[in-house]
């Protein structure tokens, strides 16, 4: 194989290929997945001069560990939940370009707060576009499988955009408690007032059955005034789903563009790239965005 690529030595529990995402193909049954923290991505790409839609590397708790492979050398950037970064070992600077030369590795430690940390490398990683997207969708299975120990990626060539002169770029790391801002969900009035009130008042535990799917959240239940079920209608990213246990889930990027039980509320898509960074065991609070 010739040309720049990255050889996965690592991955931690979980590390895919992630760009901006599919766009227009929810009709089909295709949501738009990408990045969780789309905002962190496409920061580790203007960091190296990439487009803004350039595919790069999302891991889950850390634990990537890649190795270079080309002729001269390549910058990359790592962004998203900060976590201790190193290259040949050595301490490397988050959310700063680096120089990889061939043979240099590069790892990445688990993030002291947040979730999901970012690889992109100048040229962005070559893999076979689906729907015009080259992400990794967990629900659907579209785009490359997981990254698994073993596994080649190919870097396309440098874009001809000069390299930015930026030494790194500030970034504050996601907190310990994470407020989303919300509006009432198209089906608020299957719940009484006390239960949507309830949803802003308590504090919400994110549960370890969560993925890039959505966030299962634990608290108080949230009961409904209404029996029954609904014809399924479609979801978006942000969609907090109550089933009848009364325990919201959370959708994210990779969720189902329909579900059959009532959206109490939707986190404003602003708040989607902080809610990308909620990890297991987080405390989740609501709060309402109606002026």
């Amino acid at each position: 194989m010739t040309g720049w690529r990255l050889e996965i030595l690592a991955t931690g529990p979980l590390a895919t290929v992630q760009d901006r995402g599919r766009f227009g193909w929810a009709e089909l049954g295709v949501p738009r997945s990408g990045a969780a923290d789309g905002p962190a991505l496409a920061l580790a790409n203007r960091l190296v001069g990439n487009a803004a839609d350039a595919a790069g590397v999302e891991t889950t708790f850390g634990g990537l560990r890649v190795r270079a492979r080309g002729r001269g050398v390549r910058y990359v950037a790592v962004t998203g939940a900060p976590g201790a970064v190193t290259v040949d070992g050595i301490p490397a600077p988050f959310a700063a370009p680096l120089v990889l030369r061939d043979g240099t590795v590069l790892e990445l430690g688990p993030p002291a707060s947040g979730l999901r940390s970012y690889l992109a490398v100048r040229g962005g990683l070559d893999v076979p576009p689906v729907l015009g997207s080259r992400a990794t969708d967990l629900l659907s299975g579209l785009g490359p499988a997981p990254l698994r120990a073993g596994d080649t990626l190919r870097v396309g060539s440098p874009p001809a955009a000069p390299f930015p002169g930026v030494d790194a770029a500030p970034c504050s790391a996601p907190p310990g408690e994470f407020a989303l801002r919300v509006l009432p969900g198209p089906r608020d009035d299957w719940f009484p007032p006390e239960a949507v009130e309830l949803l802003c008042a308590a504090r919400w535990t994110a549960t370890s059955s969560s993925n890039r799917v959505g966030i299962r959240l634990s608290g108080p239940e949230l009961r409904r005034e209404r029996d029954g079920e609904l014809p399924a209608e479609g979801m978006v990213a942000g969609a907090l789903q109550v089933p009848p246990n009364g325990q919201p889930v959370l959708f994210l990027a990779d969720h189902p563009v329909t579900g059959g039980y009532p959206v109490i509320a939707v986190v404003l898509g602003a708040d989607l790239p902080l809610a990308g960074q909620i990890p297991p065991g987080a405390t989740v609070r609501f709060r309402s965005a109606r002026v």
